[in-house]
Parts: C-alpha cells; structure tokens; sequence
C-alpha cells in the first residue's frame, strides 16, 4: 500500500501567496481594522504614565482627570469598535479561504485515477478529508488571522515603546534571544513530528475502518487475532508520535513563559534605576508606560508563539492536502475516436505486484452486441481482467483497444461514453432519489429517470417511498437495503449510457429471482449494447452468448453454454457444481 504524495515547503508556499493574492483586498481591510485597535490599546498606557507624571509633580487637577478619562473612554470604545470590525472581517476571509481550499480538495480527489486510490487505501484518504480538513478549518478560520493580527500588536506596541523611551525600552528586549533560540529549536523538530503524527493517524483510520468494513471475514478466516495485534500497533506508534510532539510543547511553552516574566521583571528594575539615577533622561511616568507596554507585549507575543504551534500542524494538514492536487492522471485530455465498437484484448499481461502477474498473456475479441460471460474460481483474475476492459487499470503488457485505438490514449470522458464498470461497491449520497440519479446525468428528465428506474425493477419501491424520488437518502435520510441501493447504482448505469458494460458481480447483493429477473430488464433496455458480465451465478453464464473461463490467469475456455458443456472441461465442472449445491461458482 502507497501513501498518497505530501507537498513539499515550497509548493505549499507558493498555494499559499495564490490564496494570498486573490484575497488580497480584503486581507489589507481586516489588517487595517487590526492595526486601528491596536493603536487604540496603546493609548491607556500612555495616559497612565501622563497621570503618573503629573502626580509626582502634584499637578493633578480635577480638568485634567475628566481629560484623561475622557480620552480613556474614546480610546476604549475606539479598540472596541475597530476590534469588532477585524474580527468580523476575518470570520469573512477565514469562511471564505476555507471554503476555497475544501472546494479545490474534493475536486482534487474527485479527479483522482481510481487506481491512485486503491493503492493508497481508504485509511489515507479518509483521514485527509477528516483529520486534515478539521485542521485547515482551525488554522484559516483562527490561527492565521490571530497570528497576523498578533505580530501587528506586537510590532507596534514595541515602536511605541522606543517612542516612549529608547533607554528604558531595552529592558523589555531581553527576553527576545531567549524566545528565539527556543522557538527556532522547536520549529526544527515540530514540522517532521507533526507530520508523523498525521501519517499515523491515516494509518491507523485505514486498519480501523478496512477491519470494521471485512469483520465478516475476519470472523470467518480467524484473523481476529491478527488485526487486533495490527490495529494495536497503529494505536502505539500514534501514541508514541502524539507523545513527542506533546514533549516537544512540554519544553517549549515554559521557556517561553519564563521569558515573558523576564522581560516585566527586567523593566521594572531597569526603568526605576533610570527613574531614580537619571531623572532627566527617564521620568517615572515614562518608566511606568514601558513597563505597561512590556506587559502589554506579553499577550501578542504569546499568542504568536500559541499560533505558531497551530500553524505548524495547519500547515502540515495543508501539505497533505496540496498532496492529492499534485496528482494528474496520465490520461490524455484529447485523442482519436475509435472507428468501431470492438474491443480488442490482445496479450495483456498485469501485476498489482512487481514480478508477480495476475493475467499471463490474455487475448479475446468482443463483438459489439454481445453478451461475454466472465467465470472461474476466486482468485482466478476475472476482476482484474474487467478492469482492464473497462479501462480502470492498464495493463503492463500488450494493449486493450477499442476498435483501433488503445484505451490508455482515450480521455476518462471520451472513455466513459463507450465502456463502464459497475461492481458490487457502490455509495448513496446524501440527497434525493433523483439526486443520487443525475449525478450519471445532470440533464437528465423526469422520463429518463422514470425509465432508468423501471429498467432497473426499482420503479415500485422508489414510488412507495415517503415523498417517491424526491425522498431523501444517504447515511441521514431514507434507510435501504443494500439491494436496492444496488438498484440505484444500475439505474446510474443505464442513465451513463455506455456502449459497453462491464458487470462486475454487480446483482450479487439480490437474491436469485430477483437478479435472474433484473438481469433480464437490463438486457431488453440494453439492446444493442455489449454485455461483459463477471459472473457470480452461473445462470448469468446460460444466458450469454458467450462463456471465457479463466483459470490461472488465463482463458482456458472460450465458447457458448452450450459447447463448454459438451467439452466437458473446467466450465462444466463449475456449473455441474453450482447446480449440485445451490452455491455460486466463485
């Protein structure tokens, strides 16, 4: 199994200064609404250390308290009123950015080859799309916005400082090389523990949820015992990667506290020294307004360094997720149209794994109209051979071609309008009965739903359904049964309209009647289409034109029900078995 690719620092840089870019207004407005509230903070000290003076020399008048109060207040409500505006501006920026970036994802992924998929599994995927998503939410909607917002109190609560008193403002520096030899160590080990720390929790999503999704045959395999030692030893490395990037905050955040208390203590013993040696050059108002913004400093300082942590996971998250946009599909954008509907096999060889082939040498021809009968033992590489004819994977070796043209130089689109698989895998999304349909076809009409549905032998139940086909289904609306379910992913098929179906076990989730009689509704809608059917029931095979038996990787025969029986070789063996003990042949 492959995990899916990570961006590097620089691709995720370069993301960045694009969002950066088409934003750029309204970043400037919220940052502009920031800076106002910040200057407004910065008066309070100011006039505390003017009142202060003025004590000392006993000039204080009740004029000059109603003045100062007064402008107390207006300074209050003007950081009130500016800090309600930003943060209002940057809930807007954060919903929208992420509402972006989770757009942009969910096409990335949708536009992933589903062989890219497969071979990462579920567990990665599924854990950039909840792990990772829930990260980004936190760090565009809050972290970023504060971070900047707090380096611009930061930085303008120190100039006032040096505008205050550039002698008595080096006290509070002191504090400035501690926090960065601290925060630049922990940066060099935060970003490749974090990522850790995600790759675990992809992981250990994928053991859970592919030994929830096979418990059946857990159970029946006895292989309790070894998934639970597997899904354990995803819960220890997650652990043990949690752990070290909690010990890697647990060093961090004293130093940086340590150093916050520092720089008040430093000040304040600093400044009364100049007070109280150098009058003239330090008065004690002015001590005391430095020290106020010293304390002041403090709270942005630290929320840039709380932030920063944040950052580092959101940027991590956001790697990950810029990861599956790198990914392009080989497949042309363009190319020739085939000149006819046949499709031809023509010595193909494949492998999941290097050295180890599935198929070993195949060659069929398929006629336009027909109806081909996949069968053979499990394991025998019927699946994999429809995913070849289907287009869904490439073979290592020779070609599948349609009329004269190879499928892997065929657009997915142009691909899709002549051959389509459908498995026993499928997905209701959450949405109407409709809906759940035109995602096969956007345009389609109410007839040509109508129809699907009745091809299907779905009409009935959809109709006695609470409110028909604008019932709502999926994991929060209408429930049912994995049958029918199965009958909406047909009826998706029949709405694509390929010339060329690849059925993989696809009625296997319907009892024998009712897939003996579903398969025959297709057939009659399906005129005129080629038919590839994997085989689950044999009567599928009695009723093809005809049967290729794979065995081994190879088509050990190839000929009608009819003749294969008479040979008496491996298909006869299959079907005399099926039809002895009532159980399917693969």
């Amino acid at each position: 199994m492959s995990m899916l690719p990570v961006a590097d620092t620089e691709t995720v840089r370069i993301h960045a200064r694009a969002i950066v870019r088409r934003h750029r207004g309204e970043l400037i407005a919220m940052l502009a609404f920031y800076s106002l509230a910040s200057v407004s903070a910065l008066v309070a000290p100011w006039v505390i250390g003017r009142i202060t003076n003025l004590a000392v020399k006993h000039q204080l008048t009740h004029a000059v308290i109603t003045e100062n109060v007064a402008i107390l207040l207006v300074s209050s409500l003007a950081y009130a009123l500016m800090q309600f505006l930003g943060r209002r501006r940057s809930y807007i920026l954060g919903e929208r950015v992420f509402a972006e970036l989770r757009e942009n994802f969910l096409e990335s992924v949708l536009g992933l080859p589903l062989v890219t998929v497969e071979r990462a599994g579920t567990g990665d995927l599924l854990s950039r799309t909840t792990n990772d998503i829930e990260a980004i939410s936190r760090t565009v909607r809050f972290a970023a916005p504060e971070w900047l917002v707090a380096i611009i109190q930061a930085s303008l609560t120190l100039v006032a400082m040096l505008l205050v008193s550039p002698v008595c403002a080096v006290g509070g520096l002191v504090s400035i090389p501690f926090l960065y030899v601290s925060t630049r160590r922990y940066l060099r080990y935060a970003a490749p523990g974090y990522l850790r720390e995600r790759s675990s929790y992809a992981t250990l999503s994928g053991t859970v949820s592919e030994t929830a999704e096979g418990s059946r045959t857990v159970a029946a395999q006895r292989l309790s015992r070894r998934q639970q030692t597997r899904v354990e030893g995803d819960i220890r490395e997650s652990f043990y990667a949690e752990m070290y990037t909690l010990l890697l905050r647990m060093r961090w955040f004293p130093s940086v506290e340590s150093a916050f208390g520092l720089a008040v203590a430093v000040t304040i013993g600093w400044g009364g020294f100049l007070a109280i040696r150098y009058p003239h050059l330090v008065s004690v108002g002015a001590a005391t307004t430095v020290t106020l913004y010293v304390v002041q400093l403090n709270d942005p300082l630290d929320r840039i360094i709380s932030w920063l942590d944040e950052l580092q996971v959101g940027q991590t998250s956001l790697a990950r997720l810029i990861g599956v946009s790198v990914i392009h599909d080989d497949r042309p954008t363009e190319g020739p149209e085939p000149d006819n509907e046949v499709i031809t096999v023509r010595d193909v060889r494949y492998a999941y794994r290097t050295g180890r082939d599935v198929l070993h040498g195949v060659s069929l021809t398929i006629r336009p109209g027909e109806r081909l009968a996949i069968v053979g033992p499990s394991g025998a590489g019927k699946s994999t051979l429809g995913r070849l004819i289907a287009g869904i994977d490439s073979p290592r070796e020779g070609a599948v071609m349609i009329g004269d043209v190879s499928l892997a130089d065929m657009p997915l689109d142009a691909l899709r309008q002549h051959v389509a698989l459908v498995t026993q895998e499928h997905h209701i999304f959450i949405g109407s009965v409709r809906d759940n349909l035109a995602l096969a076809k956007p345009r389609a009409t109410d007839d040509d739903i109508r129809r699907a549905l009745d091809a299907v032998d779905a009409l009935e139940w959809v109709d006695a359904l609470p409110d028909g086909w604008a019932t709502e289904l999926g994991t929060t609306g209408h429930p049912i049964t994995p049958a029918q379910a199965q009958q909406i992913a047909l009826a998706r098929l029949v709405l694509t309209d390929p010339h060329t179906l690849v059925l993989d076990e696809a009625t296997a989730l319907l009892d024998p009647r009712a897939a003996r009689h579903l398969e025959r509704s297709l057939s009659a809608v399906l005129d005129g289409r080629t038919v590839i059917a994997i085989a689950h029931r044999l009567h599928t095979a009695h009723d093809a034109d005809r049967v290729a038996v794979v065995i081994d990787g190879l088509i050990a025969e190839l000929g009608t029900h009819d003749e294969l029986l008479a040979h008496g070789g491996e298909y006869a063996a299959l079907w005399h078995s099926w039809r002895n003990d009532g159980t399917p042949a693969s």
